[in-house]
């Protein structure tokens, strides 16, 4: 894990529902802090504030939460909403977290390339390695949880070549919980991506009347007005 610890500054607060819409158009978001069965904490953080937390830590470094007067709370974050139309954080919940007990968190997924090395042997070769998974489910005390957990890229050399979470590059004070046998990435030649995209784009249909009349309606209803706490 990464020694730089995660701050963020919060404020209690007492309004809900319909309401926090002047705290988002005042540069607040509400979030609320699960803390350990006792009851939720109701809160608003800067959203200026909150923005490279939620880049630096994700959901798998720990966040330590500060208000004046009151004790830190060390948590991770648990779910964050983003409003559809405007693409904008609209709230956040934390779930707060002991030192010395295992934690769940998926850890970003990355290549491990040999020294002066940007890509793998198949991706200089010409090849395509796509991927399809970006995080793995972990756990581990906070202490040790990693920014990222790595596969061999070098190893990615033919068509059909593929990595599977089993053989991800683990610390040993880790535990993969997510699937061993799920494919990480694979390599494929361009000509058969291409003959996939091709015989995908041949298989489309026009979309029958039923589905035509709830697309219509789905696109003529709006949006309720959010009443998360």
């Amino acid at each position: 894990m990464s020694d730089n610890t995660i701050v963020l500054t919060y404020q209690q607060r007492s309004v809900t529902g319909k309401k926090v819409r002047k705290l988002r158009n005042d540069g607040q978001v509400p979030v609320v802090i699960h803390d350990h069965g006792n009851p939720s904490i109701l809160a608003q953080v800067s959203l200026k504030e909150l923005l490279p937390v939620l880049s630096e830590a994700g959901k798998h470094h720990p966040v330590v939460l500060k208000s004046s007067g009151k004790k830190d709370i060390t948590t991770m974050i648990r779910e964050t909403d983003i409003e559809p139309r405007k693409q904008t954080i609209s709230h956040v919940v934390f779930n707060s977290i002991f030192a010395d007990q295992k934690v769940e968190a998926e850890i970003p997924i990355k290549p491990q390339y040999t020294e002066g090395n940007e890509a793998s042997p198949a991706e200089r070769a010409g090849l395509i390695v796509i991927e399809h998974l970006e995080t793995v489910l972990v756990e581990a005390l906070p202490s040790n949880l990693p920014d990222a957990i790595y596969y061999d890229a070098e190893k990615l050399i033919e068509p059909s070549d593929h990595i599977t979470i089993g053989e991800l590059i683990i610390p040993s004070n880790v535990e993969v919980i997510s699937d061993p046998l799920a494919s990480v990435v694979s390599v494929y030649e361009p000509s058969a991506i291409e003959a996939a995209n091709n015989a995908l784009a041949g298989s489309e249909e026009e979309p029958d009347e039923a589905t035509e009349v709830v697309d219509e309606a789905e696109a003529g209803s709006t949006t309720t007005e959010e009443t998360k706490q």
